[in-house]
């Protein structure tokens, strides 16, 4: 069978085309559409910029090395996703919610899921070393009704900025991260230490590329928190701490002003003893719609 004209037509005006005519056209399968999408923005950055033969074997080395970078402890396409804002720009697409609730922000690269349970009132700074952190919050509905039962996975860097997950040889499995349960009235307590701000690890290919560009790779000093209760919508979210000189250029883009807070000092050094830190939260859950999970 001899190919139609339109099979040979391949050409730099033709080309998103000729890949959409080879797709099938039904419209109840959305896999099809998303490609002749994302393959019309692919050629139409290919045709604005030009790039040699080279280069663009530098954007598949790129590529590669990402996967390579990539294992059971470190995600480099999060944190490309992330670096990029398209992490940012899918929850805002996805997680729409009331002014009063508590907005969503990513996960970030970090996150673990395998975190062991633990008592209202532990210290989960498993090595000690920080500023102490006291954190007291509850979590409620839209309505102010506590949510009881509610499960709260908490995760953050220590004072030299660096997830437990970072650096398996120099901080103990789990250090800095816990799964608590809210009480009867939807509250929740802990021990910690005092977060530190840290530079987005550069030490990858995403890293180095985005510092070549110039851009800042800086994030101020936070908390993560994930928050899961039967039939609402799941939080994702951070807390920053207010007197971070570096909120206004977060590299993930995930600062908003509801989730700045003040951390409050509770005494000086004295001797050895580093000063103690207190912090409130209020967390507002919004009901998940009839059919979805929480």
């Amino acid at each position: 069978m001899t190919p139609g004209p339109m099979a040979l037509n391949f050409s730099e005006a033709t080309s998103h085309d000729m890949f959409a005519q080879r797709l099938p056209q039904s419209k109840d399968d959305a896999l099809p559409q998303v490609l002749a999408a994302a393959v019309t923005h692919l050629h139409a950055l290919i045709r604005e910029l030009r790039p040699s033969q080279a280069d663009w074997r530098k954007v598949i080395e790129f590529l590669t090395d990402v996967g390579h970078a990539s294992d059971e402890r470190r995600q480099e396409w999060v944190l490309l996703s992330d670096l990029l804002g398209a992490s940012a720009l899918v929850e805002e697409i996805n997680s729409r919610r009331p002014k009063t609730a508590t907005p969503n922000t990513v996960r970030g690269p970090f996150f673990r899921a395998d975190v062991p349970q633990l008592a209202l009132g532990s210290n989960i700074s498993l090595d000690g070393i920080g500023e102490r952190l006291e954190i007291s919050g509850r979590v409620q509905d839209l309505d102010g009704d506590p949510i009881a039962d509610a499960e709260i996975i908490t995760w953050q860097a220590n004072a030299q900025g660096f997830y437990e997950n970072q650096q398996p040889d120099l901080q103990p499995e789990f250090n800095l991260r816990g799964l608590f349960h809210t009480d009867a009235e939807g509250r929740f307590h802990y021990r910690t230490i005092k977060p530190c701000g840290y530079g987005v690890p550069d030490d990858g290919p995403v890293g180095k590329l985005l510092r070549q560009a110039g851009y800042p790779l800086r994030r101020p000093a936070h908390l993560h928190f994930m928050i899961k209760a039967p039939g609402f919508e799941t939080i994702t979210t951070h807390i920053y701490d207010g007197s971070d000189p570096h909120l206004a250029e977060d590299a993930i883009f995930g600062v908003k002003p509801e989730l700045v807070r003040t951390f409050e000092r509770q005494g000086e050094r004295q001797g050895k003893c580093a000063p103690a830190w207190r912090l409130e939260l209020t967390f507002v859950m919004v009901r998940a719609k009839q059919g979805t999970e929480a």
